[in-house]
């Protein structure tokens, strides 16, 4: 199974990916993206989400390609994982790409455009099930922040700033789930609900 936990920034994705691991009874894989110790389009990506690449971040389709192009260099990864018995949490998928962009651009059209750029020009595999970690954008604000006092190597970026952005990315996300885009969807804070979904 490729399992994709979604949400906006602070909501504590990296929290639940690892509370699920140790209760699954079976070896379970874990992939962040986006890939930034590794991925040279995750690099540029930090790069421009920090100020150092000009006007890339003024572009949502550009960004939204190069964070394409990240998931798409792990894309052998991934299909190692389609019809098998491994398991795979993936801390971030297509769907961040999708409701990111939509948030900038206040367009769900572009929602469309991620689908196709990523699951078909790309052949990334569509995911057997997307978790959306409800967390309210206050809270999840808040803990963003937070970390970043607490660790001075993790300054927040332009989107993490943003607080009108990550709102609206909330609210993309829900729409999203709402549509069932790309497959089955779980609306949830409780990782007990994903566990008995994933058993």
């Amino acid at each position: 199974m490729i399992i994709a936990i979604e949400g906006i920034d602070g909501a504590g994705k990296n929290t639940l990916v690892s509370a699920i691991r140790e209760h699954v009874d079976a070896p379970v894989d874990v992939l962040a993206f986006p890939r930034y110790d590794t991925s040279l389009p995750a690099q540029l990506v930090a790069e421009a989400l920090h100020g150092r690449m000009g006007d890339l971040t003024d572009s949502a389709y550009a960004m939204a390609t190069l964070f394409a192009l990240d998931r798409h260099g792990a894309r052998e990864q991934l299909m190692s994982y389609v019809n098998s018995e491994k398991v795979i949490l993936l801390d971030r998928y297509v769907a961040s790409n999708a409701a990111y962009s939509a948030a900038r651009l206040r367009d769900d059209a572009v929602m469309d455009w991620v689908h196709d750029l990523e699951f078909g020009r790309l052949g990334l595999p569509v995911p057997d099930l997307q978790v959306l970690l409800a967390t309210e954008p206050a809270t999840a604000s808040q803990r963003a922040i937070s970390r970043a006092e607490q660790d001075t190597g993790r300054e927040r970026d332009r989107y993490e700033r943003d607080t009108d952005l990550q709102q609206r990315t909330y609210d993309a996300y829900l729409r999203l789930a709402g549509r069932g885009w790309a497959g089955r969807w779980l609306v949830t804070t409780d990782p007990a609900d994903i566990l008995q979904e994933i058993r």
